[in-house]
């Protein structure tokens, strides 16, 4: 049955990993200067693309566009692209292979630059593997690469190149952002999108932080109470003297769950702790010995977690977790006699899969794999299994 179950879950995940929906409302712009409204593939790109998969319509067949082919493309309330003829700067910031070269080394590339903040003062980004790349553009001004470098110097000292806060000195027009300001910032996005909104709205101009509307919330707190499908056997009943098969029972379980939304491919992967109680109670009788298990625990799933959005409501996830079990006061007793400790012996894994609405209401499906127990007396090994089923309020 167990096996079923989990046999179950994978195929179920693996369907809904083939199905989920990830063609979002946007829009692109060709070489003739047409916008044509559309549903385009949003992976979330982590590299800066070449090229993307559109639909006409949301049930026409799916297309492919190239770099060549397009100026502009976006997905609406999300992220922009715009094609670009740049001078960019390729130098590693690797140590092993920096160059002893402080001056940026240019090359002319066509690329597609995402748009992080829009407005009189424009800044972009191109991202490809290690290599991360700012630009900028004020009005009336070609788009230029805000220059960061690091280098080596005759003496194997490693400096930086921090040009670009000269850059963005010479351009400077608002009053409320000081010398010192520019000489405090750093090169990374969160700080250089900060610095720009600030400065359009300095300057009275409408602005538009892409950066700002691809993040949610980074952390959610719900609780976790459930019912646990539990039993506990011996896996050896021939060899043993002792019939510990005490069956299967359906017990409740509280938990508290932290997950921590990763901030990439579109906030779909998390981390989830999720400290649980849980407790089996059970009774064996037979024509000569009468047995009682109670046995306790603190579970502490740590896991990955990845959502399939089905609309902007509702989405389904699996996630898989190690179980670390914090053994709670667990006892075997027979005839009503002393009691003997049980303990667990080892940890075990977790697979789930579940759906959420609106964020805040989950149902989910969990089996665990099987945990061993032992008995220190009658040195009985057992084995604990449970399949869950765990209903989710998120809180915050």
């Amino acid at each position: 049955m167990k096996k079923q179950i989990l046999v179950i879950l994978i195929t179920i995940s693996s369907t809904f990993c083939y199905t989920q929906i990830t063609f979002d409302k946007g829009y692109f712009i060709n070489n003739a200067d047409k916008k044509i409204e559309c549903y385009i593939k949003n992976l979330d790109w982590k590299n800066n693309p070449t090229s993307f998969e559109y639909r006409l319509s949301e049930n026409s067949d799916k297309k492919g566009l190239t770099i060549k082919e397009v100026k502009e493309f976006g997905v609406y309330n999300y992220s922009k692209y715009i094609r670009q003829t740049v001078n960019i700067d390729r130098s590693s910031e690797n140590i092993n292979v920096l160059s002893s070269e402080r001056n940026p080394v240019f090359e002319e590339e066509e690329l597609f630059l995402e748009v992080l903040v829009e407005g009189k003062s424009m800044l972009y980004t191109y991202e490809n593997g290690s290599l991360i790349r700012f630009f900028y553009k004020e009005e009336n001004t070609e788009i230029k690469q805000l220059i960061f470098k690091s280098y080596k110097t005759d003496k194997l000292e490693i400096k930086t190149n921090n040009e670009f806060r000269q850059q963005l000195l010479l351009d400077l027009k608002c009053k409320s952002i000081t010398i010192n300001d520019i000489k405090i910032l750093e090169y990374t996005q969160k700080e250089l999108v900060d610095f720009f909104v600030l400065k359009n709205k300095c300057n009275n101009s409408d602005v538009i932080n892409f950066d700002e509307k691809q993040k949610k919330d980074f952390f959610n707190f719900t609780l976790r109470p459930g019912l646990n499908f539990s039993s506990i056997t011996n896996p050896d009943l021939i060899s043993s003297s002792i019939d510990a098969d005490y069956g299967n029972k359906l017990n409740l379980r509280a938990g508290l769950e932290f997950e921590f939304i990763m901030g990439f491919h579109k906030n779909k992967w998390a981390v989830i702790v999720e400290p649980t109680f849980q407790y089996y109670n059970s009774e064996k009788e037979s024509s000569t010995i009468k047995s009682n298990i109670k046995y306790t625990s603190i579970e502490i799933p740590v896991g990955i977690r990845h959502y399939f959005f089905l609309n902007e409501n509702s989405k389904i996830f699996i996630n898989g977790s190690y179980v670390y079990d914090i053994n709670g006061n667990s006892t075997l007793s027979y005839n009503d006699k002393k009691e003997y400790k049980v303990t667990s012996e080892q940890n075990n894994f977790a697979f789930g899969l579940g759906y959420k609405l609106r964020n805040k209401f989950s149902l989910e499906l969990r089996y665990q794999t099987t945990r061993d127990l032992y008995n220190e007396f009658f040195v009985l090994d057992l084995e604990y299994n449970t399949t869950s089923f765990i209903f989710g309020y998120t809180i915050f």
